[in-house]
């Protein structure tokens, strides 16, 4: 009569893939960052992460794979199986009914997402340029940019945040642009901004765009002219 497989057996080999696959994304991370989309070849990740070629493959895929899955456990903070919309950060925005407070929130919480991804998504900003999977990968990237903005704007109009007379619209494009990974790289890396800087600066402009006279309090009504 065989023997029946023990799961720990099942288990620690899924461990030892995961680990495999966290090593090779790590280092196409890295070199990615480092060299840039051109000269990060398959061959230079299996080095740095101590594997074979066909380990690269066979546990992530090729180069426009490995930089989608560096992106998203970048966007995310880490590699479990949990999408950003059922993440805490957004379920605790998600709770919140104070416009400013949602505003700052959603702030620090670009700055922290940027500072993990906007290095990766220059590169693959470079790399749709010149490869057509990577171009899939940038064109998906930037759906989910627009559908967060849209969430996140959403949620202000949901709790009567937005100024009178901003639409809809116009408010999802004002949050993309202080959302670009570009905007983070031009305070931050070129001219040294700190995080809590650049945080406390798209908070101030989102405010000044999105909640108009709102005070601590919500809306604050028009003063009457005398």
């Amino acid at each position: 009569m065989p023997q029946a497989r023990r799961p720990y057996r099942s288990t620690l080999r899924e461990e030892q893939a995961r680990a495999t696959r966290r090593a090779v994304v790590d280092a196409a991370r890295d070199l990615f960052v480092e060299f840039g989309w051109a000269r990060t070849t398959i061959d230079a990740v299996a080095a740095r992460a101590g594997v074979s070629r066909k380990t690269v493959f066979t546990s992530v895929g090729g180069k426009a794979a490995l930089l989608k899955l560096a992106l998203d456990w970048a966007l995310v903070g880490d590699d479990e199986p949990v999408p950003m919309s059922e993440r805490r950060a957004i379920a605790e925005m998600g709770r919140l009914t104070e416009p400013r407070e949602l505003v700052a929130r959603w702030a620090r919480f670009v700055a922290e997402l940027e500072e993990r991804a906007a290095p990766l998504a220059a590169v693959l900003v470079a790399a749709s340029d010149a490869d057509p999977e990577a171009a899939g990968v940038h064109a998906e990237s930037e759906r989910n940019r627009l559908g967060g903005a849209e969430a996140f704007v959403a949620q202000l109009a949901a709790i009567d945040g937005l100024r009178t007379g901003l639409t809809p619209e116009r408010a999802v494009a004002a949050v993309l642009v202080l959302m670009d990974p570009a905007v983070y790289r031009t305070l931050v890396r070129e001219h040294g901004w700190t995080r809590t800087e650049y945080a406390h600066w798209i908070e101030r402009a989102a405010g000044a765009e999105m909640l108009g006279r709102h005070d601590a309090r919500g809306a604050s009504k028009p003063r009457e002219r005398r």
